[in-house]
């Protein structure tokens, strides 16, 4: 009779995603279409933006820089444009590496060729795009802007399409955990000497006999199930047992992989030395080793990030003694998600190794 168990395991890390930043910086380039009014033509855009993470807010500021060189229409001669703006930046919930956003602010233009009654002035402009992750720290940035001036009292306007990379850098530093307070040691009290009492004349102790000694019954593997009925001895901690001692529901087993990498740090590694002793113990069992990711990067980098963490797994409990032909891989990418990818905190639980016995 064949009997199945999960064993689900929360990763630290994983591939893009993991990590917060506090900075991006975007090159910009794009094509800028003026109104009728501003006699024109359009013209390139080129230029930077930077925007700040670690603000409080759910606003991210923005500053922008552009420079423009564009043509007079039905006249001789062109203008230097350059364009400085400062904008709040509202992104929305990512969803499978797309982030889009929303932004606002104002700027000031100013010009090296005032024809036509173009003049130096503020503008309010608004936006929206999107960025598609790369890599980790790699995104593509697509953009449209929409900026509104009054030049003498005429409403001039530019939309702005514009495409670049975003570079995320300064990632946020991991929580302390707190040292415990040292332990001070009590002070050494000096005992002061007593007078010497005279000798006192003791009666000799009544011996009782002692009631026997009956040792308490012992359970090894604190499964709740004592080692003389325990058919199953050394079940790794946190698993269900049935009134033999052996598996019979979900446990749960934590690995933590550094990001973009199938290594197990040395925490793991003991949990993996420990379920390999229960194979061990337990020649009947056979193990499939799963592995999973969230939903950050492609398809095809997932799919082969979960068989390469599940397949070095594997390598460790057969260097460990278990029997290769005991152990199965497998890898499901990003296909079987437990928790929602919109928050870090989802895509943590989705980053997991999980393994299913049977016997």
């Amino acid at each position: 009779m064949m009997k199945k168990l999960a064993l689900s395991g929360l990763l630290a890390a994983t591939l893009v995603s993991g990590a917060e930043y506090n900075y991006e910086i975007s090159p910009m380039a794009g094509i800028a279409i003026p109104n009728d009014g501003q006699w024109m033509k359009n013209h390139g855009v080129y230029g930077a933006e930077m925007q700040f993470n670690e603000c409080g807010t759910s606003l991210k500021p923005e500053l922008s820089l552009l420079y423009s060189n564009a043509d007079y229409v039905n006249a001789a001669g062109s203008t230097n444009i350059f364009r400085s703006a400062l904008n709040g930046v509202y992104e929305l919930p990512k969803s499978n590496g797309i982030t889009p956003f929303l932004k606002m602010g104002f700027g000031y233009e100013m010009m090296s060729n005032h024809q036509f009654d173009n003049h130096n002035g503020a503008f309010a402009d608004a936006g929206a795009g999107v960025k598609i992750g790369l890599a980790e720290q790699l995104a593509l940035k697509l953009e449209a802007i929409k900026m509104l001036k009054n030049n003498n009292f005429s409403g001039d306007n530019n939309l702005l399409l514009m495409a670049g990379l975003s570079f995320a850098f300064g990632e946020k530093p991991q929580p302390v955990i707190p040292v415990a307070a040292a332990v001070v040691a009590a002070p050494v009290v000096v005992p002061v000497p007593e007078p010497v009492p005279e000798p006192v004349v003791v009666p000799a102790p009544v011996v009782v006999k002692a009631a026997p000694v009956v040792a308490a019954p012992i359970d090894s593997d604190k499964d709740g199930v004592f080692d003389p009925q325990d058919k199953c001895p050394n079940t790794p901690a946190g698993f269900k047992v049935d009134t033999d001692g052996c598996p019979v529901i979900t446990a749960t087993l934590e690995l933590k992989f550094a990001v973009n990498s199938n290594a197990v740090d040395a925490e793991g590694t003991e949990k993996v030395k420990v379920f390999a002793t229960f194979m061990k113990d337990i020649p009947e069992y056979k193990a499939a080793i799963v592995g999973h990711t969230d939903s950050d990067g492609s398809n095809e980098f997932n799919q082969k990030l979960s068989e390469k963490r599940a397949n070095h797994v594997k390598s460790m409990l057969v260097k460990e003694g278990v029997a290769e032909n005991r152990l199965t891989t497998s890898g499901k990418g990003e296909s079987i998600p437990v928790a929602t990818n919109a928050t870090k905190e989802g895509r943590a639980q989705n980053r997991r190794i999980e393994v299913e016995l049977s016997r």
